[in-house]
């Protein structure tokens, strides 16, 4: 292409942004409660008066913070794409906008005082450490689908810690629900004042590394063999997406996507170059972010829509997709599970866990946190805590089968329905249902969570078929739908207000209050779950060999895929109808089992089940005694005790 070709065509798309945001912005000024048209704001805004009091307050404040929030974020998904080599980079995929709202509702909760002074010195440290995790977990080769399942697990870490802080502490972080969604409400022009010359800054910044990053991309050998100081290059460009992501999470809260979309938008529009990428992805992240705030007050006149709700529904789609690409194009052989030591005999493995489980149930049937006691037939001990320990030994046990079938068929060490977006799309389906019947009981919720949890399923099948389950494909497909079904949910939440508190405590994953009744679901769906998954690890034995060698065999590698996925996906929705979106037990039981048992599927399976049994017991229990009497979720626990492993097994990875 020429060059007066290429500049014909900047000058064109760029002329169309503006023209969007000019019009948006118009109807933008005219939403609100305030009702008031177009010519009459054209006409009375000069003159002293409501509208122009209005305007000036009010609306110009929420529009230029806006534009300013959709330009940093646009900018820095374009930065962090070139850096990590990966089309699906932005602050909300590398858990970068995860980590900085976690440390605002971690010191909004024990030093509000700072929070109050330093809203983005805050905001920047969670940054700075999801960032310097991604980077240092992902590897020095960033290669994208690893850096994405990076980014993934790092989010799902810091967003189960948050909500059930959010929990924990209802009252002190109350104000943030809305701001967690994110909203560009401005009551005044302080976050104007704040973020607008920070902003412009880190974008001038930015525009100065445009050559380097053209270098850059090319590749880091290239780029060192032209004189390019490559190190020196990537600490500056992380540092101007870090600052503007940690700027517009100070003050409009995480809204995701926009980073994602813009850039894409741009360059599928014929943009080349980092210098008209970034100027133009300013001006389109503007565009996306203004036209999905207009789109929020048109759906819903009067109230107040959580503008990180609207860039999710365009956006889930979108990540949908460009996962589906990125998988095509980075597509791999098959993968391996990973290293193992030295396999013990089952016999000996099972004998030590059973014992644990003994150890781990006796403590938890004899101790409340406060007082012991013996007397297990006691009615509030047999009636109370006897069921919530069962309960959580057998949810355990299924979370764990359900990762042994995922990570067998996918081949992938991170599957899990953590991973995959059935437990995050589960969680939205539940909130869903609330929102939409507001007097239903929360004991119903479950039904809302089997439809959440089978549209993951449908999208997986029906996107990954055609490509015979790829391993690749299908985690990259995971972790859309889990970005979509957590942007989902934290907009119900805002939805559903009077019910907040009882959502949490099934969405932070809690086995409290669990009955007989529990028992007897969670045992009869073991027992109907059990079998299928013990007759697919013959399959999956076959299949770690590769597919080719797998069809060799006999093996109809397509079918197996199908139907250990629907039995993965059937065991996590069944556990997360008895104690809610728990999260990490699937992922981190198969990883303790096949260290110690190996590769082969029934006894891993075996193993594994009884590590996962243990796990959520060893959770409940440290849960219910460490701030006693109140109690700690289940999920956070075992987030807390999962995620150590789970880092070093991000990092050792290969």
């Amino acid at each position: 292409m020429s060059k007066k070709t290429s500049a014909k065509r900047n000058l064109g798309v760029l002329i169309t942004g503006f023209s969007l945001l000019i019009v948006l912005s118009f109807i933008h000024l005219t939403q609100g409660q305030a009702d008031y048209t177009i010519p009459q704001l054209l006409k009375e805004v000069w003159i002293e008066g409501r509208i122009q009091d209005i305007v000036l307050s009010f609306r110009l404040p929420r529009l230029v913070i806006g534009i300013f929030a959709g330009g940093a974020l646009a900018v820095a998904g374009a930065i962090l794409q070139t850096l990590t080599n990966n089309p699906l980079a932005s602050a909300s995929t590398l858990g970068i906008n995860a980590g900085a709202y976690f440390f605002v509702v971690l010191t909004m909760i024990f030093f509000p005082s700072l929070l109050g002074s330093f809203p983005f010195i805050v905001a920047l440290a969670g940054a700075v450490l999801s960032s310097v995790l991604v980077v240092t977990l992902a590897g020095k080769q960033m290669e994208p689908v690893r850096v994405a399942l990076t980014g993934m697990i790092i989010s799902l870490l810091f967003a189960s810690m948050t909500g059930s802080m959010q929990l924990l502490f209802e009252n002190q972080t109350n104000g943030l629900f809305l701001w967690g969604s994110g909203t560009l409400v401005q009551l005044n022009w302080a976050g104007v004042s704040f973020a607008g010359p920070m902003i412009t800054i880190l974008f001038l910044a930015a525009l100065i590394l445009a050559r380097p990053l053209d270098t850059l991309s090319l590749g880091e050998d290239i780029a060192s063999s032209l004189g390019q100081n490559v190190r020196l290059v990537k600490l500056l460009a992380w540092s101007v997406a870090i600052l503007l992501a940690a700027t517009t999470v100070s003050v409009v809260g995480p809204i995701g996507f926009v980073g994602l979309m813009a850039p894409h938008i741009v360059r599928m529009l014929g943009v080349r170059g980092h210098l008209h990428i970034l100027l133009q992805s300013f001006l389109w992240g503007s565009v996306i972010l203004i036209g999905a705030d207009v789109l929020g007050r048109l759906v819903q006149p009067g109230q107040e829509v959580p503008v990180g709700a609207m860039t999710a529904l365009v956006g889930g789609p979108w990540l949908l997709y460009l996962a589906w690409k990125t998988a095509k194009t980075h597509s791999s052989g098959d993968r391996q599970m990973g290293g193992t030591l030295k396999p013990v005999r089952l016999p000996v493995v099972v004998g030590v866990v059973l014992s644990l489980i003994v150890v781990i149930i006796v403590l938890a049937l004899s101790f409340n946190g406060t007082a012991w006691s013996t007397e297990w037939m006691k009615p509030v001990i047999w009636n109370f805590r006897v069921p919530r320990v069962l309960t959580a030994f057998v949810v355990g046990i299924m979370l764990a089968t359900a990762g042994v079938l995922l990570q067998g068929v996918l081949r992938n060490p991170l599957a899990d329905a953590s991973v995959l977006g059935v437990t995050s799309m589960g969680g939205a389906g539940a909130m869903m249902l609330l929102v939409m019947f507001p007097a239903i009981p929360v004991q119903y919720m479950p039904l809302g969570a089997i439809v959440g949890a089978g549209i993951a399923l449908g999208i997986i099948l029906a996107t990954s078929q055609k490509n015979n389950f790829q391993p690749m494909l299908v985690a990259l497909m995971g972790i859309a739908i889990s970005a979509f079904g957590s942007a989902a949910t934290q907009v119900f939440i805002v939805k559903a207000k009077l019910a907040v508190a009882a959502a949490l405590v099934w969405l932070s994953g809690s086995t409290y209050a669990k009955g007989w009744e529990d028992v007897q679901l969670s045992l009869l769906l073991l027992a109907l779950f059990m079998g299928p998954a013990i007759y697919l690890t013959r399959n999956l034995d076959t299949l770690a060999f590769g597919d080719d060698v797998a069809a060799g065999l006999g093996l109809s590698v397509k079918s197996t895929r199908v139907w250990a996925l629907v039995a993965g996906v059937a065991i996590s929705t069944a556990s997360i109808s008895i104690v809610g979106t728990i999260g990490f037990v699937g992922l981190i039981a198969p990883h303790i089992a096949r260290r110690l048992v190996g590769f082969r599927h029934l006894p891993l399976l075996i193993v594994s089940g009884l590590i996962g049994g243990l796990l959520l017991v060893t959770a409940d229990f440290v849960g219910r005694i460490l701030i006693a009497p109140k109690d700690i979720p289940s999920g956070l626990v075992v987030a807390l005790i999962g995620t150590p492993y789970l880092l070093y097994l991000l990092r050792k990875m290969k």
